[in-house]
């Protein structure tokens, strides 16, 4: 099978070569990036090309080609990018976690006999996935939460905090409100709100605060209780607080000895270098996913626990291998036809099916990402 990735960056890039390592997939990698490309030049299994993936004419001339496509591009570009993939009649795999409603393009995957899987990352991903099955494992589901973050091993003044993904994304989660459910309608915060401590076995206690990530859960998902919250060190929090609530986030230019200039893009210049992970750095994924409600009449509990590091042999952040082996794994399950719903599906649809779930579990469990379940029973 002919599968092209889209994009070759900090996730793309590894993907790609997760496809390829055992000879089951022709893999294409393509980005315009050369420098991103070189670092898979001469991999056995992996064709590299370069090429502006928003160019629409040349990015479906590409993807005829393949069987299976992955989407790792930008967010800003991922909703065309998906409608493009779609009118090839191609069957896709999506992490670029686009900002428009993915079900827009439901009835066009739906006559193209296409089967899209979008959001399939980390979180919203695996998240939404194991909020799914919990929820299918109980006859009425009372809450869902994701405790979820990406952060430095080692901890650095001032922000203690590196971007482990795309950082304007991560200024996104300290400025967009927070959408979530809550006695089972939906409850609009701003981000950064509503603080919590919660200590964790490896790495002690993270403060969480309300983020805009429960995405189509909100709307898929029935649940008294459902939110997404964002692990940092602590004093985050109060850091970012600060710097969006004096105007340093706001896009709206202002005027500065004659220039007018974005605050978000001035403190972009400025912020940016200092979250950059640097060689050498590690990163770690925290998750923790609770479902909790009731079966045949008795309260119970699901817990799944992720702690994830940098592999230190590969050299693959803890980001990417979170992110990029779940989508990889979800394209082994559309490639031995285990998962055929046409149309578009959000990560929790795979929930439904505990087979499926295995799958993912186990095929993530083999690349060294774990996550460790516990079942507890509740007192009334």
């Amino acid at each position: 099978m002919k599968v092209i990735v889209l994009g070759a960056g900090l996730v793309g890039g590894p993907m790609a070569l997760d496809l390829a390592r055992n000879g089951e997939f022709e893999v294409t990698s393509a980005d315009r990036s050369a420098e991103a490309l070189a670092r898979l030049s001469g991999v056995v299994g992996i064709t590299t090309v370069q090429m502006d993936l928003d160019n629409a004419e040349a990015l479906k001339s590409l993807v005829q080609q393949h069987d299976l496509v992955i989407s790792a591009v930008p967010g800003f570009m991922g909703f065309r990018t998906m409608e493009r993939i779609i009118e090839c009649g191609k069957n896709a795999v999506d992490i670029a976690f686009f900002p428009e409603d993915m079900f827009l393009l439901d009835a066009k995957a739906k006559d193209m006999n296409v089967t899209a899987i979008c959001d399939i990352g980390v979180a919203p991903g695996m998240s939404n996935v194991l909020i799914g099955y919990g929820a299918s494992m109980l006859d009425t589901l009372e809450k869902g939460i994701t405790y979820v973050g990406g952060l430095p091993v080692v901890r650095t003044w001032p922000f203690e905090y590196k971007a482990v993904f795309s950082p304007i994304d991560v200024i996104e989660e300290y400025t967009r409100p927070a959408r979530y459910i809550d006695g089972g309608r939906l409850v609009v915060r701003e981000a950064l709100s509503d603080p919590e401590m919660i200590d964790f076995p490896n790495i002690g206690t993270l403060e969480a605060f309300n983020s805009d990530g429960l995405r189509t859960l909100a709307t898929t998902v029935k649940g008294d209780y459902l939110i997404e919250k964002t692990l940092r060190y602590k004093g985050h929090i109060e850091k970012m607080a600060v710097l969006r609530d004096t105007g340093f986030f706001d896009k709206e230019p202002i005027l500065i000895n004659g220039v007018m200039i974005s605050p978000l893009e001035f403190t972009a210049r400025l912020l940016f270098p200092k979250w950059k992970l640097q060689k050498g750095e590690e990163d770690l994924t925290i998750m923790r996913i609770i479902t909790e409600g009731l079966k045949d009449g008795v309260r119970q509990r699901y817990t799944w626990d992720l702690y994830d590091r940098l592999d230190t042999v590969t050299g693959v952040h803890s980001m990417a291998r979170t992110t990029g082996y779940t989508a990889t794994t979800v394209a082994r399950l559309l490639s031995k036809g285990l998962y055929t719903h046409k149309g578009i599906s959000a990560p929790e649809f795979l929930g439904k099916d505990a087979s499926i779930v295995k799958f993912l579990l186990d095929g993530l469990k083999e690349r060294g990402v774990v996550y460790t379940e516990t079942h507890e029973i509740l007192a009334s």
